[in-house]
């Protein structure tokens, strides 16, 4: 529900959460740009889908692709102004729709869920490095 709630909120600003996404993702590096590879990776998605959020993203003027000066073959995918308006807009839509969601509960409760909700976390990746280490594991 919350996805459907963002969706709705962001399409008058013609972006999709998916698009979100990957401008939220560059935006963590220090020069707002990454090679497409790792984006893809950080992404955890193909490059045939990555391809398509770029193609849009690129058509909207939101990012730009450049050939990467360490190789050739490479490209790098980087934030252009227009990208990082859009994304503080995004932000700040996202903190309204999270303190609209969470209006009627308590911190109390809300640093209870966090907590819980780290554990699981928590205990997950712990799950998954034992599997890793015994061959259960991808």
């Amino acid at each position: 529900m919350r996805r459907t709630v963002i969706d709705k909120s962001l399409k008058p600003l013609g972006i999709t959460r998916s698009q979100w996404w990957v401008l939220s993702n560059l935006s963590r590096h220090t020069s707002h740009e990454m090679v497409q590879t790792e984006l893809a990776s950080v992404l955890d998605i193909g490059k045939v889908a990555l391809g398509g959020l770029l193609d849009r993203l690129e058509a909207g003027g939101y990012i730009e692709r450049k050939a990467d000066p360490s190789d050739r073959r490479a490209k790098r995918i980087a934030m252009t102004r227009k990208g990082e308006e859009v994304l503080e807009l995004m932000q700040e839509r996202g903190a309204d729709l999270n303190r609209e969601t969470l209006c009627d509960i308590s911190e109390a409760e809300i640093r209870a869920a966090e907590d819980i909700m780290y554990r699981m976390k928590r205990r997950l990746i712990e799950m998954d490095a034992h599997m890793r280490r015994n061959g259960n594991g991808a």
